[in-house]
């Protein structure tokens, strides 16, 4: 068995640019084996994951951590949305999901949970609690746990 590290591909759904900037900034910290892309628009997201142009030849990530707040209009899915579509493909849906959100609304939790989201976590407004945060999930989700390759 090959005891090389594989390279980790971390997709962060999140409109947030301060949170996602520091969420990318804590991953690549002592890390030379994580790739992270970051997108903030629904549809661009789901593009993505399908692998549809521009991105047709993207790897699939191995985590994603999806704000369910994401969304950029009315007329545009929000993350719950996109957790769903994710979860209800073939292709897709063994992927974990970390649903990271400022929000603590109840039925946001048991919705996430509900549409198969892996764990959900309240993010810090405070970059450096965030930080911690973050850490967290890189050593649980990137460190302990063992993802299925591609």
């Amino acid at each position: 068995m090959d005891s090389s590290p594989r390279l980790q591909h971390v997709l962060i759904l999140d409109n947030h640019s301060d949170h996602v900037q520091t969420i990318r900034d804590t991953l690549a910290q002592g890390r030379d084996d994580c790739q992270v892309v970051a997108i903030a628009h629904p549809d661009e997201a789901i593009q993505y994951l399908r692998r549809q142009n521009p991105y047709g030849e993207v790897p699939r990530p191995n985590l994603i951590l999806l704000d369910p707040t994401l969304a950029v209009t009315p007329q545009t899915p929000d993350g719950l949305t996109i957790l769903a579509t994710i979860k209800a493909d073939p292709q897709l849906k063994r992927t974990p999901i970390v649903v990271l959100t400022l929000s603590d609304d109840e039925a946001t939790v048991f919705n996430s949970y509900l549409l198969q989201g892996n764990c959900y976590v309240i993010k810090s407004s405070n970059l450096k609690q965030l930080t911690n945060i973050v850490k967290r999930i890189e050593e649980f989700w990137l460190g302990i746990v063992t993802l299925p390759a591609e």
